[in-house]
């Protein structure tokens, strides 16, 4: 793993270099980082404000999401538990999780910027369903994690 605070701690094996299915989307927020992480640590209000999240559940207990803790969610039309692997409150989260066959890791990097926040998110992914989707429907995850920092913005926002 990195350990650089701009870049993504990546496993070994969902690093995108070795990652057969890889989406990055940033935007720079006229949003506060501390508000930024308290609505993306909120999940269970994810489907107020993100159209692609749905049936969000904290199966670990508690509203929001922590160190270790396990949330089930449906999002692209599938129901999947992750669980979080990295919890840097303020900077950094990430989460793992797998759903028909594939492996899923989703990190977000939050970063001071002269607006408030510069937000970096990026997913990788492993198994067939995920190069087979990736392949009939380019551009899809990416569309849906820009509309999820737009809405994140508009959710934290005002600096």
């Amino acid at each position: 793993m990195t350990r650089d605070a701009s870049t993504i701690n990546w496993p070994e094996r969902f690093h995108p270099a070795r990652a057969p299915v890889h989406v990055r989307n940033d935007l720079d927020m006229a949003a506060h980082p501390e508000k930024v992480w308290a609505a993306l640590i909120d999940a269970a209000r994810w489907p107020e404000w993100y159209p692609n999240a749905s049936n969000v559940r904290i199966l670990s207990g508690g509203r929001e999401l922590a160190p270790g803790a396990r949330f089930r969610w449906t999002t692209f039309g599938a129901t999947i538990v992750s669980e979080v692997a990295e919890f840097a409150p303020y900077e950094r989260i990430a989460w793992m999780g797998t759903a028909f066959g594939i492996d899923v890791y989703h990190a977000w990097l939050i970063l001071p910027s002269a607006r408030g926040a510069h937000v970096v998110t990026e997913e990788t992914q492993y198994g067939a369903l995920a190069r087979l989707a990736a392949a009939l429907l380019p551009g899809r995850m990416e569309k849906f994690h820009q509309i999820w920092l737009e809405n994140l913005e508009a959710r934290a926002g005002g600096v």
